[in-house]
């Protein structure tokens, strides 16, 4: 099937960064997900350290701290990856309905 009008391929193009946009804020919610679990594991450490030494445990604590440090590098990288994307496709957007009076139309009637 052919697509005759241009307003079709405008918004076909405003569907895919619609859709580009689920995809950032998904990778939002991954990477909030993925920062609470390091501060999980800290609050039980931090509740639970009465019952041993820090020197004794060392062997243990050392690999749990350097993992929470590599999830909260994750998470950080997922969180700024997914904000770029955000402002660069809500850019785009702005740019399309800039142009198009039919676009604008739709979305301030």
């Amino acid at each position: 099937m052919q697509k005759q009008d241009p307003r079709e391929y405008v918004l076909d193009e405003v569907n895919l960064l619609l859709s580009e946009k689920r995809t950032a804020l998904s990778l939002l919610r991954t990477g909030i997900a993925i920062f609470s679990i390091p501060l999980s594991i800290g609050s039980v450490l931090i509740a639970t350290s009465q019952w041993y030494k820090p020197g004794d445990i060392l062997f243990l604590l050392v690999p749990v701290l350097g993992g929470c440090t590599l999830l909260v590098l994750i998470s950080l990288w997922l969180l700024i990856t997914a904000m770029v994307k955000l402002r660069r496709n809500d850019k785009r957007m702005e740019e399309l309905i800039g142009k198009n009076q039919f676009l604008r139309k739709l979305v301030d009637p």
